[in-house]
């Protein structure tokens, strides 16, 4: 499968997704925790002035009385002294419809408002009140009977239990975040474990996880020890097949080559080449099954500039005769998570078709890209292939000129090799006039 190109967006963590949802709910319940208990607090400390209120209700109304000309009186004076002193904030009022007598703390003020829009008394003071109607002796209407408080207190009191409760809620907050935080980094432990057990699995340090985890995870692990140890024994299984495979067919291509030598000189040089190639053919693909059983694929990593010396100093030797000048380009520093043998494979291939067809030059080097990958060209000032070639090239056994001598399977082995490492191959035309080879090779984990 071709490497794609990824998402600008990095997927989130676990980390974060667990950490952004604990911090959505902390500060969702933070919030109503705010705004709730502030008015249950609120609504406590009304419910408790009011309570006190009533007990003065009842004292007024004990003491409350008329005098000898019908008017409303007071028989004795209030328990609380703030009723006697001017604009304390405690107040009482006593009135009818042609009478009306407050306490001394009113002076010469009076309780004023109303339920919805609220009352206020002396400096314009904001009041809680309580009403009562009485009636008292030689009073045909009720009497009514109003206590009051300013409301300042109460609301000073408030604030500051609001002031102390925010303080108390962030510091529950961040100390609950930071808990979560611990709980979910020792919560992915055990995948932390994992990725390091993976790696050492990559490395060729190991064939299989090994280590305790916990039972929610533990079924993975199961079944990707299961699928490893599938993949070896396939492997293995490829590579024995493969050895029985090979034994199989020597002794009958031994005695095809034994017949030949007897045959006339014109059968004999018609059919020795088509054997040879034969036997060829056969010893390299069963090479390849034979190597890939034994290759640990996982822990690969090869220096594609030394491949590219090495198969250039072997090239230069078969077609020295040409007078051809590979340029290599590509840094020694640079990796690929590519087996050595297939590396060979899909760069031998490239660069041998590179030299068939070249007229001078033929030029390796590396393009950046944003992929984690290696981005490798190679091209060459030959006669190059059209578009519709381009694409047929790469199937397998075909031949855009039979004049030229081969088997039409090197850029289809080279094409397969890439796509088995999940890498990309595409032919366009060069700068330079010929072929041009974009050869994308993952690189190595970590790197």
């Amino acid at each position: 499968m071709p490497m794609q190109n990824k998402a600008n967006r990095t997927p989130a963590s676990l980390r974060s997704r667990l950490l952004f949802a604990a911090a959505a709910w902390l500060l969702l319940i933070t919030l109503s925790a705010g705004y709730l208990v502030p008015n249950v607090i609120h609504q406590y400390l009304v419910d408790q002035e009011k309570q006190q209120l009533d007990l003065y209700l009842d004292e007024i109304t004990a003491l409350a009385d008329t005098d000898a000309n019908g008017r409303i009186t007071i028989t004795a004076p209030m328990a609380n002294p703030r009723f006697q002193s001017p604009y304390s904030g405690l107040y009482w009022s006593l009135s009818t419809e042609q009478f009306q007598l407050r306490s001394r703390s009113l002076w010469d003020s009076r309780i004023s408002g109303n339920e919805e829009e609220g009352f206020t008394g002396p400096n314009d003071q904001a009041l809680l009140t309580v009403e009562r109607d009485i009636y008292l002796p030689d009073i045909d209407d009720p009497v009514s009977l109003t206590i009051a408080i300013d409301k300042s207190r109460l609301n000073d009191t408030l604030h500051q239990l609001n002031q102390g409760l925010w303080i108390l809620l962030l510091i529950m907050a961040v100390g609950m975040l930071m808990l979560t935080w611990l709980q979910v980094s020792w919560s992915l432990l055990p995948l932390k474990k994992l990725q390091a057990n993976l790696k050492q699995v990559r490395d060729g340090d190991t064939t299989e996880l090994k280590a305790n985890y916990p039972k929610e995870v533990q079924p993975v692990i199961d079944d990707l020890n299961a699928l490893l140890f599938h993949y070896q024994e396939l492997l293995e299984r490829a590579r024995n097949q493969s050895g029985n495979l090979s034994h199989a067919l020597k002794t009958p291509i031994a005695i095809l080559n034994n017949e030949v030598t007897v045959l006339p000189k014109d059968a004999r040089e018609k059919l020795a080449p088509t054997i040879n190639q034969l036997q060829q053919h056969i010893d390299y693909h069963l090479g390849r099954a034979r190597m890939a059983g034994a290759a640990n694929i996982l822990a690969a990593k090869t220096q594609p500039s030394a491949r590219i010396d090495a198969i250039s100093m072997a090239m230069d030797k078969v077609y020295a005769q040409r007078g051809l000048v590979l340029v290599n380009e590509v840094e020694s520093d640079i990796v690929v998570a590519v087996e050595k043998r297939d590396l060979d494979e899909i760069i031998g291939n490239l660069i041998e078709n590179s030299y068939k067809w070249a007229d001078n030059l033929i030029r390796v080097y590396i393009e950046p890209n944003t992929q984690q990958a290696v981005h490798l060209v190679i091209e060459d000032d030959g006669p190059g292939i059209s578009d519709e070639g381009c694409i047929e090239v790469l199937k397998r056994g075909v031949r855009l000129d039979e004049s030229t001598p081969g088997t039409g399977l090197g850029l289809n082995i080279a094409n397969e090799l890439t796509h088995s490492y999940r890498g990309e191959l595409k032919l366009s035309r060069a700068h330079l006039g010929g072929l041009r080879v974009d050869l994308l090779l993952p690189l190595p984990r970590g790197a």
